[in-house]
């Protein structure tokens, strides 16, 4: 099981971390990248581990409550879409 990460979702990743670093003590940050790293490794695993997203074939993870990970399945392979934040008006 491989995990390939769209340019939207390193994109969003980055602009979060970003922003964490910008408001918050680095260990915040920090908290948020392992987070995000223990769902890719439990991903890996169970690609169905999260549930479906309104968007067909896509599937949304809370990694925080303010911030999910959206991602779809490539058999074999996971792809990341983006990285949202909770609290806006999205599609997903």
């Amino acid at each position: 099981m491989k995990i390939i990460w769209s340019n939207q979702a390193k994109f969003s990743y980055e602009e979060i971390i970003d922003f964490i670093l910008e408001q918050w003590p680095t260990d915040i940050a920090l908290d948020f990248e392992n987070k995000t790293n223990n769902l890719l490794d439990k991903l890996k695993k169970n690609i169905k581990l999260c549930p479906n997203s309104k968007k067909k074939q896509l599937r949304k993870c809370v990694i925080h409550k303010n911030t999910s990970l959206i991602y779809k399945i490539v058999k074999p392979n996971i792809e990341l879409i983006t990285f949202i934040d909770n609290r806006s008006e999205h599609q997903y």
